[in-house]
């Protein structure tokens, strides 16, 4: 058995989280990216060589797994191929790196990172996520002394039908990524039902239209029935949801906001069979969010900070939801929002909620498209988000406890009061954090 794999685009959040779990199952792991990046220089400080850039040198007789946005003019997958060696995008690689683990596998348009950290934090089992859990400080966490594993699962290219899901939690199947099936709704709802009907147990929500009508055996949330009395607190200064679930008592939960009682609703749910009520209801307290959502980067008196990924407009609504109610319990009442649109695709398939997303924001600035590699598609933003006035600039710059709006590589404004949320999957992120 060829226990050397390589990975191509191994700083992806992703293909990342599979390399640290190969690493820690005792194969000898390398791989390589474009450039250098914080979680690239974390894996080689895990002992995994990271190559930079990409060159056929480094491809030898190692099993290939590729990302999903690896080219396939790419030097070293061609040099693979070439090679007859044994190739895997991330998609086909999941079948035999999860296939003799009992795998609680969530999927679902919006909230599946949450779900799943939340459900990691209660199980204490391994986790591959596609987030940074803040409690295990990684998306890859390993117990060895544990055979279940919880795994983000990826709707987009359906891949989450290679997960070998013993469990599948579904937190919603609102259409998304509809360019790879083809616009074909059809297509989309039956990966979801087959990714249901594959697995021993399932955990649903039935505010969602189709898995309201899933008829399979299956344990069903209800959230307008079995979550009650949602109430927003401070915990030691930190954000906090507290709930009652069905007939279980009362839960807190970090994070702000309905979605957070529900996600963790699931979770609970999801875990009834391995754990006690009562040690589901203390490990709950462990979890302490995941980067990049509703992740709070600054908390001062008059301005707080906030990173969220959010780049759907259900997301960016749910998000500044939580932001509102945030804003009630620390006594600021302005709100400024940063949005870096995600790929032309998205937004120009979801324009007409994006119009009305931004409701409650004071003041608007749009960044330029994350294209993600698309063709450039005209968008005219200025004009469908014409209600909110937007603001349009080149950049931030993070400065300590303000931020600096660039235009022109120059500072034209400086902002260091209110409540500021910076929405993006793209490199916002990393304006937001000082250099």
């Amino acid at each position: 058995m060829n226990k050397k794999v390589h990975f191509i685009g191994i700083g992806g959040i992703g293909l990342s989280a599979l390399a640290r779990l190969l690493k820690r199952e005792g194969y000898d792991v390398t791989g390589s990216d474009i450039q250098a990046t914080a979680i690239t220089k974390e894996l080689e400080s895990e002992g995994i060589k990271v190559t930079i850039p990409h060159t056929e040198e480094v491809i030898t007789n190692q099993k290939i797994i590729y990302s999903a946005v690896i080219k396939e003019t790419n030097v070293e997958l061609k040099t693979a191929i070439n090679k007859n060696l044994e190739v895997y995008s991330r998609k086909e690689a999941l079948k035999w790196i999860l296939a003799n683990k009992k795998v609680y596998s969530v999927c679902g348009a919006h909230g599946k990172s949450t779900t799943s950290a939340i459900l990691s934090s209660i199980l204490k089992s391994s986790m591959l996520i596609g987030a940074i859990s803040k409690e295990f400080g990684t998306n890859m966490y390993y117990n060895e002394n544990s055979e279940l594993m919880v795994f983000e699962a990826d709707e987009s290219d359906a891949s989450f039908l290679n997960s070998n899901p013993y469990c599948s939690i579904v937190t919603n199947t609102e259409p998304e990524h509809m360019e790879y099936y083809n616009y074909d709704y059809d297509l989309f709802y039956k990966g979801y039902q087959k990714f249901l009907e594959v697995s021993k147990k399932r955990v649903i929500s039935l505010d969602d239209p189709f898995l309201n009508k899933f008829d399979k055996d299956a344990i069903r949330l209800n959230p307008k029935n079995d979550i009650k009395n949602i109430k927003n607190i401070l915990v030691d200064n930190e954000p906090f949801t507290e709930f009652e679930l069905q007939d279980f008592g009362l839960f807190k939960v970090w994070g702000m906001g309905d979605h957070i009682a529900l996600d963790a609703s699931l979770a609970i749910l999801a875990s009834l069979e391995e754990l006690d009520i009562e040690q589901i209801r203390k490990n709950l307290k462990d979890y302490r969010g995941i980067k990049k959502r509703f992740d709070i980067l600054v908390k001062e008196d008059n301005f707080v900070i906030i990173d969220d990924y959010a780049h759907h407009p259900t997301e960016i609504e749910v998000s500044l939801n939580s932001v509102n109610s945030y804003k009630k319990l620390i006594d600021i009442d302005e709100v400024v929002a940063f949005w870096q649109p995600h790929k032309y695709s998205r937004t120009i398939d979801n324009i007409e909620h994006f119009k009305t997303c931004f409701k409650g924001v004071n003041k608007l600035y749009l960044l330029p498209v994350w294209t993600a590699g698309e063709e450039y598609q005209e968008l005219n933003l200025d004009t469908h988000l014409a209600e909110f006035n937007p603001i349009f600039i080149d950049s931030l710059q993070r400065d300590e406890n303000r931020i600096n709006i660039i235009v022109d590589n120059k500072i034209v404004d400086t902002i260091e009061e209110g409540i500021l949320i910076g929405f993006g999957a793209g490199n916002i992120t990393y304006q937001l954090r000082p250099q």
